[in-house]
């Protein structure tokens, strides 16, 4: 059997692990908010219109934040159209995904769902067709305790106190040639810092996102974020990134090693930030905004028929994942909380049907995706701080990101309680790896708690309306601990979480 190694130190500290990190995203696309998050008619549904079944499972998944309301959807939005009197609301073309856009769920009826589901929002601002003004308009109506015009009209739309919305996204993906008011870096630049400017005039204290580049393969990546930061270093504290990964052309060994690619991503933006911040002999850093990742078979969209008509809610982008799909994703959270240094907020794009964890079927059930899995597991178990992670382990070839290794790790340790959490994947598409991790530096007797491994015999597997729970993980035997020395083996394409506590 092939051996992997590392040694974890208590002392070896990256960076302390960030709610944040566990971050979801909901936009106005295809059936993620209708039939998704709100559907009145649905058994389920509460007071509100709000599934309750999908409550539990946003709660189960362990999301923290969602950013809302897109994505490509908020480069053509008016966030005035959805408030006050449904009745009244404009039905409106949405240019993005080619559909129409009821408005019966606009930033009130959002705010009483992420109430419920009690999670943070990260809101996003439209930049594309709309500017300066209109991000003070909204921000004056979420945030603004009372006494002006649109901070009275919150109140009278049922809303006594502000949201307190502190993370905003300044636009979205404008470097894009598809994004609605698409824009050069100079033009965003520009109008990102005035933004940025405005808002903090309204409120000192937000913390603000600007639009980092669409994705590392685009052909203004690195220039952009250059010339944006040039312009906003000052007023912004996060550049964003996107990122998403399937199978091509049945390299599924460049499939899994799809996190090495994020590692180069985040570590290209943190260089190109820096390198931004010397110039201009500042000592304040930028950090990283990871706010669209996730498995999407975007050529298979991509290759689809084009969209006719102008729909309500179709059906868009229903991916249904596998288990090589729940391992790489597994294996982009191991990524994420290893740059938690730089990476504070991320999230998986999106929540309920499109490209998700969660699905649903209209008037019928909710089940978990194959996905949904290494999310939960990681975001009920990973506390304290991020362990710096060094592994010697055999590698491999790729085509698409050369030599990778066979096995990814993260650790992290609460050291108010003594856990320590090994998250691992093994990369090998046919033999089992043995992973051997050393605790001798921890002050105390490390005890196996609990063991989870995702994994089986058929990777393509999924979850599905008809058997919602084909994959799923399972607590492993194939783990023990020897004095202070862990050992697990891992199956081909998986992702395993161990918990140890560590007694004095």
């Amino acid at each position: 059997m092939r051996l992997a190694s590392c040694v974890l130190d208590p002392a070896s500290v990256v960076a302390p692990v960030h709610r944040r990190t566990f971050g979801s995203f909901v936009e106005h696309m295809g059936r993620c908010v209708y039939t998704g998050l709100y559907e009145p008619g649905h058994p389920l549904a509460d007071e509100d219109g709000f599934r309750t079944d999908v409550l539990a499972l946003t709660r189960e998944l362990g999301v923290t934040m969602v950013r809302y309301p897109g994505g490509n959807f908020v480069s053509g939005y008016r966030w005035e159209d959805g408030v006050g009197p449904r009745e009244r609301r404009p039905r409106r073309r949405d240019l993005a995904w080619h559909s129409i856009e009821t408005n019966e769920v606009g930033i009130d009826e959002f705010a009483r769902w992420a109430g419920k589901a009690e999670v943070e929002i990260m809101y996003a601002v439209n930049l594309g067709t709309r500017g300066v003004q209109e991000a003070l308009d909204v921000h004056e109506y979420v945030n603004h305790p009372e006494g002006t015009t649109l901070s009275e009209l919150r109140r009278a739309n049922g809303a006594a106190k502000p949201y307190g919305i502190t993370m905003w996204c300044l636009g979205n993906e404008l470097d894009g040639p598809w994004q609605t008011g698409h824009k050069t870096a100079q033009e965003y630049g520009l109008l990102a810092a005035a933004t940025a400017r405005a808002l903090r005039s309204a409120e000192p204290g937000l913390e603000l996102v600007a639009c980092g580049s669409s994705s590392s393969s685009m052909p203004t990546f690195g220039s952009w974020e250059t010339t944006l930061l040039e312009h906003a270093y000052d007023v912004v504290d996060y550049v964003s990134c996107h990122a998403y990964y399937e199978e091509l052309d049945g390299d599924l060994g460049s499939f899994l090693a799809s996190a090495a690619d994020m590692d180069h991503f985040v570590d290209s933006v943190v260089a190109t930030a820096d390198a931004v911040g010397a110039r201009r002999r500042s000592k304040k850093k930028i950090n990283i905004s990871f706010d669209e990742w996730n498995v999407w078979y975007l050529s298979r969209f991509q290759g689809g028929e084009p969209a006719t008509g102008w729909p309500v809610a179709p059906r868009v982008i229903e991916d249904e994942y596998n288990v090589a799909d729940a391992v790489v994703v597994g294996n982009l959270l191991i990524s994420l909380l290893r740059h938690s240094d730089r990476v504070t907020a991320a999230c998986q794009a999106q929540l309920v049907n499109v490209i998700a964890p969660i699905r649903t079927e209209p008037g019928g059930p909710a089940w978990r995706q194959t996905i949904f899995h290494p999310f939960a597991k990681t975001a009920a178990l990973a506390r304290g701080s991020v362990l710096r992670t060094r592994l010697d382990a055999p590698t491999y070839a790729t085509a698409r990101y050369g030599e990778v290794s066979l096995v990814d790790a993260v650790a992290t340790h609460d050291a108010e309680d003594g856990d320590v959490v090994v998250f691992a994947v093994n990369r090998d598409q046919n033999d089992p790896v043995e992973l051997t991790v050393d605790l001798h530096l921890f002050d105390g007797d490390p005890r196996l708690a609990e063991a989870w491994t995702l994994s089986d015999d058929d990777i393509r597997a999924t979850n599905t309306l008809d058997d919602p729970d084909r994959v799923v993980p399972h607590t492993t035997s194939q783990v023990s601990v020897d004095g202070a020395t862990l050992r697990i083996v891992l199956p081909p394409v998986s992702w395993s979480a161990i918990r140890l506590e560590v007694t004095r």
